[in-house]
């Protein structure tokens, strides 16, 4: 069986769900997780924080420049994914359907290696 990755993709500007909303759909998502595990198609799974708390590593010449946060901003930024192993893409693409409605944002499917 390939492994797929399903990437959460949050809007990089906006307001977020309020904290009743958002408890909904962290209810969906434990949901959705819940059920992955028990089809045996789930691999593992993690929230990123934002793109603000990252540092880029980037290699230049015969060092390595370290700076703060992301390189380029953008409008959506990955916040989130989770690995499963599927038998084929349309397996993997229904997961990746459960887990857009349990997020309510897009969902990013690509193979995993």
């Amino acid at each position: 069986m390939k492994q797929y990755l399903l990437a959460v993709i949050e809007p990089s500007v906006g307001e977020p769900p309020a904290p009743a909303e958002l408890q909904k759909i962290m209810e969906r998502v434990a949901e959705f997780e819940r059920s992955a595990k028990e089809a045996g198609v789930w691999v593992f799974s993690g929230g990123l924080h934002p793109p603000s708390s990252a540092t880029t590593l980037r290699p230049k010449g015969d060092d390595v420049l370290v700076t703060d946060g992301p390189f380029v901003e953008g409008k959506e930024h990955l916040g989130g994914f989770t690995i499963v192993q599927c038998e084929d893409l349309d397996a993997a693409l229904e997961w990746g359907r459960r887990c857009a409605e349990a997020t309510t944002l897009p969902i990013e499917v690509r193979p995993f290696r």
